[in-house]
């Protein structure tokens, strides 16, 4: 990220915690009006989504391979088409890839990244443009930006989630209202110049939903063509494990849904799920949790089956992208020292794909 506040973790892939205290006080201070419509928000839409959630059903289920994603990045990029021979293998064909507004100097190697897996078959892919306060503060800027990433992209997507982890302040947002101004940049570009493309928010991840109230249920004429949530459950252990009593996955998807199909900001009902893993044990400093929270990877396999299998039938999320296919702390692929070791989950996920 471009302020110093924001340091990134390659270990991880995110951003580190904001330790100037004081910076953090500041800028929630400055946002606090916005954070008050969200508690109000939250309290009148919340209960009602909760009350109606198990009135809402869902669709025909799709195909495994429309359905299953995975995540691959630039980064772990060797110039050996590692990723892409590992695409290949798995026969996903739904990739996510972010791409950073505060590494737009280099769009073009990111262009060349994701046509790099068109060669067999061509993917889907959804772009996750990655904020940052440079491109939060000056509305021009990101205008030109995502500008330059609709033109470039051209051809490879017409999906693009704008913005990403909006509740959390390391990554850059500070109220739902600077997200909801960010995001009506691209909106508003989109329906001056690229009419055909679909943009992806509100990104809320976690069971924090009364960001989604403030973000789908407003006064602004925002509109998400496909709502895109990072819906992770790994702090409750399995997918079936609950918070506040009753919410395990299932009935998270079944409120997450009913919002979508209560919102007059959303277009239709399609969900993407786009980011979700399990930290693994014995990993840091790659893992992005505490040792607490982290798993083996029989546990790590066995979630990740119930979890793709509880979203699928469910009938109500169109997409799930795992995140990611490289990373020695939550993926399905060990990197370090220069060696490839796919981890167990990866054949799993594999055999997932192949059992259509």
């Amino acid at each position: 990220m471009s302020n110093s506040h924001f340091i990134w973790d390659n270990y991880s892939d995110q951003p580190h915690v904001i330790r100037d205290k004081a910076y953090k006080k500041a800028m929630r201070k400055k946002e606090l009006k916005d954070n008050l419509k969200l508690l109000l928000t939250s309290l009148f839409v919340l209960p009602i989504s909760i009350i109606f959630m198990k009135f809402f059903q869902g669709k025909a289920k799709p195909l495994k391979k429309d359905f299953i994603g995975i995540g691959v990045n630039l980064d772990k990029d060797d110039g050996k088409n590692i990723q892409q021979e590992l695409v290949e293998e798995l026969c996903v064909k739904n990739l996510i890839i972010r791409v950073p507004l505060n590494d737009i100097k280099n769009l073009d190697l990111y262009v060349a990244f994701a046509q790099s897996f068109n060669k067999n078959e061509k993917k889907n892919i959804l772009i996750n443009v990655i904020q940052d306060r440079l491109n939060i503060e000056n509305k021009e800027l990101f205008k030109k930006n995502i500008d330059l990433i609709f033109q470039k992209f051209e051809g490879i997507s017409n999906e693009f989630q704008i913005g990403t982890t909006i509740n959390r302040l390391k990554w850059g947002f500070f109220s739902t209202v600077e997200f909801m101004n960010f995001y009506m940049v691209a909106q508003n570009l989109k329906e001056e110049k690229y009419p055909n493309i679909k943009l992806l928010g509100p990104s809320v991840i976690d069971f924090e939903y009364y960001y989604n109230a403030r973000a789908m249920f407003n006064l602004k004429k925002i509109k998400y063509d496909i709502t895109s949530a990072l819906l992770y459950v790994d702090r409750r252990g399995g997918p079936q494990n609950t918070q506040y009593g009753i919410f395990d996955l299932k009935n998270k998807i079944d409120m997450l849904f009913c919002l979508v199909k209560l919102s007059p900001k959303v277009q239709n009902d399609n969900i993407y799920i786009t980011e979700v893993n399990w930290p693994i044990s014995n990993t840091a400093p790659y893992s992005p949790t505490s040792e607490k929270e982290c798993v083996n990877c029989d546990d790590y396999t066995k979630y990740m089956l119930e979890y793709f299998k509880i979203a699928y039938e469910s009938k109500k999320i169109k997409r799930v992208y795992w995140h990611q296919l490289i990373s020695p702390g939550y993926g399905l692929v060990d990197n370090r020292d220069g060696k490839i070791l796919k981890y167990p989950q990866f054949y799993a996920f594999k055999e997932m794909i192949k059992n259509d």
